[in-house]
């Protein structure tokens, strides 16, 4: 197993250097050099590998136990598959109001979303971590793209351009949540940046990218990246001009036709996002986050505010990773293997 660090991290690479005591555990030092990005150092490590599969965790992880022989089997049975994503779920979910929605969030798409969009067979942007890769198709792809900040999702698209098939395991992955405001936005604005680079990259040569993926996966690309970008902003927007018809011809006055036509569209942009929330957290077993969810209105204008931050920084600064401060949790993080048994397919 190898500690993928940057040279630039002299605190990370001390720390992981008083832990090597186990011969099967060997530490990268990606040296400095532009850009400064998770998928540059994956890249600089990926010539490195000697084995058939290779994993990617992030360092806060803490994968179910028989994850790595349930990828290894899955891949024996099932040779057309590249890649394959494991199920993430937010494990200091009851820390605070933030880490409760966000864990809706991570159970809805990682839970029901993802193993869908599986089966129907259409482009699956990845998670960034948990992702099992078969490392032949993975330097036939060329690796990541080291310019974007989250390679996650355009190596996703990019396996299905090239016809390689990602599926999900019924494993999960914990993850810990940002716990406050600060470290949340900064996260969620290099998304929203690597989701606006994605689309963008993709569609420079639109009638290839149709080509590649058809017309079925060229359209799902487009609604499900492109909805991860436009949302949240359209949520707000509508929110505004809801209120501000309400505002301008008086609560119980009726509404003329396109105030009911804003009302429709926010309630149905509402309704299926949190639905899918709903029963993500329902089916984890965690009916007690579910009462938090209805401030699921007041978290997508927070996204809004960081589709604004990232629009800016796509201009100013667009291979700018902001890097997530973890193991800021007060919660105990659980063990291996302590995760409810997966659903995802």
């Amino acid at each position: 197993m190898h500690f993928i660090v940057e040279e630039t991290s002299r605190a990370t690479v001390d720390a992981v250097r008083r832990e090597l005591s186990d011969p099967r555990f060997e530490l990268i030092v990606v040296p400095d050099a532009l850009p400064r990005t998770k998928p540059k150092a994956l890249n600089y490590a990926l010539p490195m590998v000697t084995g058939q599969f290779l994993v990617v965790y992030d360092a806060e992880d803490i994968p179910e136990a028989g994850q790595l022989r349930l990828a290894a089997s899955t891949f024996a049975e099932q040779p057309d598959i590249g890649c394959l994503q494991a199920e993430l779920v937010v494990d200091n979910a009851d820390e605070s109001l933030l880490t409760a929605l966000f864990a809706g969030e991570y159970a809805g798409q990682f839970g029901l979303m993802l193993p869908l969009i599986a089966r129907l067979g259409l482009p699956m942007p990845l998670g960034g971590t948990s992702n099992h890769f078969r490392v032949a198709a993975l330097r036939g792809l060329g690796g990541w793209d080291s310019f974007n900040v989250t390679e996650d999702a355009d190596l996703g698209v990019r396996l299905a351009r090239y016809g390689l098939r990602t599926a999900t395991i019924a494993s999960q992955t914990g993850e810990e949540a940002p716990v406050t405001m600060r470290p949340w936005l900064k996260q969620r604005t290099r998304w929203m940046k690597g989701w606006m680079q994605t689309l963008i990259v993709h569609n420079g040569d639109w009638r290839q990218l149709l080509k590649d993926l058809g017309w079925r996966g060229f359209l799902g690309f487009q609604i499900y990246v492109g909805s991860m970008v436009l949302s949240a902003p359209l949520h707000t927007a509508f929110m505004l001009s809801l209120l501000i018809g309400l505002g301008a011809g008086g609560i119980g006055q009726p509404l003329d036709l396109l105030d009911l036509v804003a009302a429709v569209t926010f309630l149905i942009g509402y309704a299926g996002p949190a639905l899918l929330v709903v029963m993500g957290l329902r089916r984890l077993g965690r009916r007690d986050l579910l009462l938090r969810q209805l401030a699921l209105p007041l978290y997508w204008i927070l996204h809004s505010v960081a589709a604004m931050l990232a629009l800016v920084e796509l201009v100013r600064m667009p291979h700018f990773w902001a890097k997530t401060n973890h193991g800021e949790t007060r919660r105990p993080r659980r063990a291996a293997g302590a995760a409810a048994p997966s659903q995802a397919e």
